[in-house]
């Protein structure tokens, strides 16, 4: 008997059976909360027809100018509430031509200033924002400035498909914006998001009414994620009954592995249009507009990846995109498809090369304009060549 108990405890006292007790966990500190992002970039864009009149590519928002171009350079803290550490914030930076098309009415942009801005600063305060998590009810606050919650692109290129941008996030949604949110996620993988804000891209408020944005996003079926976002208010100077509204749904899946497949669709419309009541054309002043973007890609090894945009959007009022040469009233419609191959040369150096053609889908020439600001062609292609160098 002893001899027995003797060998079991041998067994349990050998490396084999013995328990070691975990080492604890070491708590996160404050700083390893933080994320930091960065990135330059610059890019070459080719027009294979020869771009329009001072050298620019139509329809086009961060790749209009033909030829070579220093586009954006970042820098961005954030923090994002936590159970040690309830608050948060984030600030984001950015200079180059890109960022100076980012400007918020009232940031950098007077009233004066219409797209594409005359000879603003090149320097944007893209974000910068507090945030308070609020533990007996669960819910997130978030205050001042941050970008939209719509789209399924964002403003820093590197972090989508596609070099250049789709016409949904050229004409269809805003950009940035100046108000408070709130966030809370009633069950496992819904969150529910919505407060004021000023409006579309606007600092200081041109109209003295708020707008709403709010999102419902849903992660809880596997591989698949989805939002459903939202934007509501007056946007035009001086008016506070004419409602601007746009329908933003994102959907993403990667239920096979290294490929990625995305849709964006929108849906807006706009009471009383300002362009459409200047022409003074229509009995109906009121515009809408729509459109669907779909996303592909696959990544063929851990640097090499190509990407594949199709996209349909139209403007039956003309509105949003000002392209037909008969002005404001006629309706615009468009489709494009974008393919991009990526590589990554070194650490975080990316070379990037993309072709996009884009098409008048109603037969209405919108492309490159003459000398005397009139459009030429139904058609327009382009190549691009592209470097980014991603810090952190």
């Amino acid at each position: 008997m002893f001899v027995v108990v003797a060998i079991v405890l041998m067994m349990f006292a050998s490396p084999t059976f013995a328990q070691t007790p975990a080492a604890p966990e070491k708590p996160r500190t404050l700083w390893d909360e933080h994320v930091l992002f960065g990135y330059l970039e610059s890019s070459y864009v080719w027009n294979l027809h020869g771009p329009g009149r001072k050298e620019t590519n139509e329809l086009r928002f961060y790749d209009m100018d033909a030829g070579f171009t220093f586009n954006m350079a970042e820098l961005s803290i954030k923090k994002d509430p936590s159970e040690r550490y309830n608050f948060g914030y984030g600030l984001v930076v950015t200079a180059g031509l890109d960022a100076q098309k980012n400007h918020a009415l009232g940031i950098f942009r007077d009233d004066d200033d219409a797209f594409p801005f005359r000879n603003t600063s090149k320097f944007d305060l893209q974000e910068a924002y507090a945030s308070y998590k609020i533990p007996m009810l669960d819910v997130t606050l978030k205050a001042g400035k941050f970008v939209t919650l719509l789209g399924y692109e964002v403003i820093e290129a590197p972090l989508n498909p596609n070099f250049s941008r789709s016409f949904l996030y050229s004409f269809a949604i805003p950009l940035t914006h100046v108000g408070a949110l709130a966030s809370i996620a009633p069950w496992d993988g819904v969150t529910l998001t919505a407060g004021p804000v000023v409006g579309w891209d606007v600092a200081d408020d041109n109209n003295s009414s708020m707008s709403v944005l709010g999102q419902i996003a849903v992660t809880a079926v596997k591989d698949w994620a989805t939002s459903l976002n939202f934007i509501t208010g007056p946007e035009q100077a001086g008016n506070q009954k004419n409602k601007r509204t746009v329908l933003d749904l994102v959907v993403n899946w990667t239920g096979i592995p290294k490929v990625l497949l995305g849709a964006n669709v929108d849906y807006g419309w706009e009471k009383n249009e300002p362009s459409l009541v200047a022409a003074a054309t229509r009995r109906d002043n009121d515009a809408t507009w729509w459109g669907v973007a779909l996303y592909g890609a696959y990544d063929w090894t851990e640097r090499f990846r190509t990407a594949l945009r199709g996209e349909y959007f139209t403007d039956p009022e003309g509105v949003r995109t000002l392209a037909h040469p008969g002005g404001a009233g006629n309706k615009v419609e468009l489709w494009e498809v974008t393919a991009t191959a990526q590589y990554k040369i070194w650490r975080g150096l990316v070379g990037r090369v993309e072709y996009r053609h884009d098409h008048s889908a109603n037969d209405v020439a919108v492309f490159k304009l003459n000398g005397a600001g009139v459009p030429t062609r139904r058609s327009q292609d382009t190549i691009s060549f592209v470097l980014d160098y991603l810090f952190f």
